[in-house]
């Protein structure tokens, strides 16, 4: 029974995962937007500035998700280890550090969506960030479909209204204030041993940057918990 959970999960990750090859044209990108300034960062005792997590909890192991709200294999992985963090970072074991990336725009019909819904996360941040992790949970459950324009802002702020967010959170998302903040930190994304190019989900265990395809199973006690200090 365990070995066909394990299969299922690794199999659905094969598909799922979405892998963004560094080219010549996508290096030159990167070149010229590293000339530039990463922009405000929220205000917010919850956000990093310098690495663009955004803390729940504050327990001494430490599990970093970087995730892209278009992604198929990132509400997969939401689905098969969300419940299990919440729990850790709720019962002080972890702290939980979800950075909010951007590597599907080009996945949302030129809406930038994956921006878009990145910025929210941080305007949710620093409204208040007892709502990130519902807002993250409440995203993946309404995530849109790739190669569709997205979700629209006023439904993104919609969502993070129905978990308890302020109604100051409407001009943050329409405004995009973070949209530069998330294009810098999204490049401080780590990448996968053996990878060629950032990939979604990448999930980062007390400094041990996981690979997708060899250790993540599905098992949260196994891949995550069983790496704890």
């Amino acid at each position: 029974m365990a070995q066909r959970k394990v299969n299922w999960f690794a199999i659905g990750i094969s598909i799922a995962v979405v892998v963004v090859l560094i080219g010549i044209g996508v290096a030159v990108w990167w070149g010229n937007a590293l000339a530039n300034s990463a922009g405000e960062a929220p205000d917010s005792p919850a956000v990093d500035a310098s690495t663009g997590a955004i803390a729940v909890g504050d327990g001494p192991d430490t599990v970093d998700t970087y995730v892209d709200f278009m992604c198929p294999a990132c509400a997969s992985f939401e689905q098969a280890y969300g419940p299990a963090l919440a729990d850790l970072a709720a019962d002080g074991t972890i702290t939980l550090n979800i950075h909010p990336v951007s590597i599907l725009d080009r996945a949302s019909g030129g809406t930038e969506y994956s921006t878009r819904a990145a910025n929210a996360a941080y305007c949710v941040a620093e409204d208040d960030a007892d709502n990130v992790l519902p807002f993250v949970q409440a995203m993946y459950a309404n995530q849109p479909s790739e190669g569709g324009t997205g979700l629209t802002d006023d439904e993104i702020v919609a969502i993070a209204q129905g978990v308890g967010a302020s109604d100051d959170v409407a001009e943050c998302v329409s405004d995009g204030t973070y949209k530069r903040f998330v294009a810098a930190m999204t490049r401080e994304t780590p990448l996968q041993e053996g990878a060629s190019g950032v990939a979604t989900p990448t999930i980062v265990v007390n400094g041990e940057v996981l690979a997708n395809q060899t250790d993540l199973t599905g098992d949260p006690q196994r891949d995550i918990v069983s790496r704890f200090n």
